[in-house]
């Protein structure tokens, strides 16, 4: 910069215009939410709705605009036992729903992760879990209907009679309007058996395609440095229906709040990564077997979401889903992917690689199992040093084996990949979304890139 520019800057006479940075606005009330969309509001577009701003992808932000924090929509607002459905708005968060479900005797329609989510994030995008059987894929799945406010601030319920429609508006990530009311399947409380092992890379490769077809829940955590695979079954199991929901606050608890912050701690006290990954393999190994092998024996849906803590939101991760079929060789190249990528770059993930069964699902447009069963990888790392090329060269290896990505967690997708594993339902769902808002008032740049 030449001196004179720099004197320029410093004398005041010529303003530096600072970076655009969005509005944030947290209506309190369906009025005031409307006001906000309505076409003569005075607020900057794109409008972008947030929940628990868990998402590991600039789905729910914008460099500029409005984005709309939903958190004070969080009442419950009816639980119907007789008829199995609960009705709340879409800032209650799934643990305390899982609460409020269980004092009744109900919990919700299957497992999913990250609870600490808002409603409506979990319905608008991708949400999953350990969930048991082959008929629960998507936390969407479990919608009866939900209402919203549109890009243009009217009111919208879309619900009974209306499936075909419904399956678009679920896993939408917020380009259709802003939910604000959800009426969900639950289910009386049942119990299962939790069964926990530690078994190798080949081991586990052998047991997959069983596990895929078995009536079981099934979770696990790959530690590919340390050829360690911790498996968490969970079978039905009415003698397990009496269980306490403390061994597993603890088992949350070690998993998502001590790993995290004592890794994070090690990252910045151990310069030496060689005996900085081998004190942290070490950990991971000792809190798997205590936490899980010996705390947790059996649960319920409702002790196992109503404690959890969903710390994913607060580190970085990126989830693909792979078809499951292949999984037993998938898992085997993920191994030697991280390898390769520790070997170039020196970068690995501190946490386990975190992975589930999804069954196949077809309740929206945009499932990512909508095909077939798919098994979703969560790729973790308290680390941001080294995440962003550790991300791209994760989303090559995805795409290379047929991965199917979710728009809200899954980071470096490129339009072509999307095309290729959505099929035509990726344009009949751009077609719906440009009738609905065809002046992209709900459309940020990011999802831009896919949807347009």
């Amino acid at each position: 910069m030449s001196v004179t520019a720099a004197s320029l800057r410093k004398s005041g006479r010529y303003r530096i215009r600072p970076n655009d940075q969005p509005t944030v606005l947290r209506p309190g009330n369906l009025k005031d939410l409307q006001t906000i969309l309505n076409p003569d509001s005075p607020h900057e577009l794109p409008f972008r709705p947030m929940g628990a701003d868990t998402a590991a992808t600039d789905c729910n932000s914008s460099s500029s605009g409005t984005v709309i924090d939903m958190t004070a929509f969080n009442e419950i607002v009816h639980i119907d036992v007789a008829a199995e459905q609960v009705t709340v708005q879409a800032g209650v968060r799934l643990g305390p729903l899982s609460s409020a479900l269980a004092a009744q005797g109900m919990e919700l329609d299957g497992s999913h992760d990250l609870v600490s989510r808002t409603v409506g994030g979990a319905v608008a995008g991708g949400c999953n879990g350990p969930a048991i059987g082959e008929d629960h894929g998507l936390f969407a799945a479990q919608v009866i209907s939900m209402k919203l406010v549109t890009p243009t601030g009217n009111l919208l319920t879309v619900g009974s009679g209306q499936e075909s429609l419904l399956s678009v508006f679920r896993l939408s990530y917020g380009m259709l309007g802003v939910i604000y009311e959800v009426t969900l399947k639950v289910q009386a409380i049942a119990g299962f058996k939790a069964s926990h092992r530690r078994c190798s890379l080949a081991q586990f490769s052998r047991a997959i395609d069983p596990l895929v077809r078995a009536n079981v829940g099934m979770r696990f955590l790959f530690l590919p440095f340390s050829d360690a695979v911790y498996l968490d079954l969970r079978r039905f199991d009415d003698s397990a229906r009496a269980t306490a929901n403390i061994p597993w606050k603890i088992k949350d608890w070690g998993e998502s709040t001590v790993l995290p912050h004592v890794f994070k701690s090690l990252n910045r006290i151990i310069p030496a990564p060689g005996v900085r990954y081998r004190l942290i393999d070490e950990l991971s190994k000792l809190t798997q077997g205590l936490v899980s092998s010996r705390l947790v024996s059996n649960g319920s849906t409702a002790t196992a979401q109503s404690c959890g803590h969903g710390a994913a939101g607060s580190l970085q991760y990126s989830t693909w889903f792979f078809p499951a079929v292949d999984f037993s060789l998938v898992i085997q190249a993920y191994k030697d992917f991280c390898a390769r990528i520790r070997e170039e770059s020196g970068f690995r993930c501190d946490l386990p690689t975190v992975g589930y069964r999804l069954s196949r699902d077809r309740s929206a447009v945009l499932s990512p199992s909508f095909d077939e069963p798919m098994i979703a990888l969560r790729a973790m790392s308290t680390q941001k040093k080294g995440w962003d090329d550790f991300a791209i060269d994760f989303g090559d290896f995805a795409k290379h084996w047929g991965a199917t990505p979710v728009f809200n967690q899954t980071k470096e997708v490129d339009l072509a990949h999307a095309k290729s594993v959505l099929h035509t339902r990726l344009e009949y769902f751009r077609k719906v979304r440009r009738q609905i808002d065809p002046e992209r008032r709900m459309m940020n740049p990011f999802l831009s890139q896919y949807f347009l």
